[in-house]
């Protein structure tokens, strides 16, 4: 049994190249396209949890369709919401200065004006990882979330520091495993994007 941790569909605000944080922006025709795909791609029976922000709702609730399953099936985490870029939301990548990204790829405590810092959004998604172990060993769970959550979860399913976040790379409605052994959690598939083809 497995963790499928699944990034959004594409909106137009990831399609016009911005920094999308906690703006609530709903899923554009081919975000809509690739969540029924997603769902033709994981175990029909697993249990869906999402981020709370639109683009993750309507992620999961179309996984859920493509199961034959209802949209209130899927159960809402405010843990799993993306990390918050304070002032640089909707900013596009390239107008953030340089020096900002070389501060937020320094220190894990780097917080953008008015934000998060990457080790307070690694905390809230560990603790709500840890709390779905049991469910995910003992059946498949889905969950739909951001790729800052979910290098967070590639960081927890490996034991190691939140900053590989920055040698990561995530796609948008990937597909990432992770399995449960006596040894906790491993890394079994990172960003798939087979389905969408």
């Amino acid at each position: 049994m497995s963790l499928y941790v699944v990034r959004h569909g594409r909106t137009e605000a990831n399609a016009s190249g911005k920094l999308l944080g906690r703006a609530d922006i709903e899923l554009d025709e081919i975000g809509y396209d690739q969540a029924r795909r997603i769902g033709g791609a994981v175990p029909a029976s697993a249990q869906i949890v999402s981020s709370p922000l639109a683009r993750c709702r309507q992620t999961a609730e179309g996984i859920a369709e493509a199961a034959g399953r209802s949209p209130s099936s899927v159960a809402v985490d405010d843990r799993l919401m993306e990390l918050d870029y304070g002032d640089l939301d909707l900013t596009p990548l390239s107008e953030v200065e340089p020096e900002v990204w070389d501060q937020w790829r320094r220190s894990a405590d780097f917080r953008p004006a008015g934000g998060e810092t990457l080790n307070e959004l690694h905390k809230r998604v560990s603790a709500c990882l840890n709390d779905l172990t049991d469910a995910a060993s003992a059946g498949d769970v889905v969950v739909v979330s951001h790729v800052s959550p979910i290098k967070s979860a590639v960081a927890w399913a490996l034991g190691v520091d939140i900053l590989i976040s920055w040698r990561c790379f995530v796609a948008q409605a990937a597909i990432t495993k992770v399995g449960f052994g006596p040894a906790g959690p491993s890394l079994q598939l990172f960003n798939a994007v087979d389905h969408l083809e």
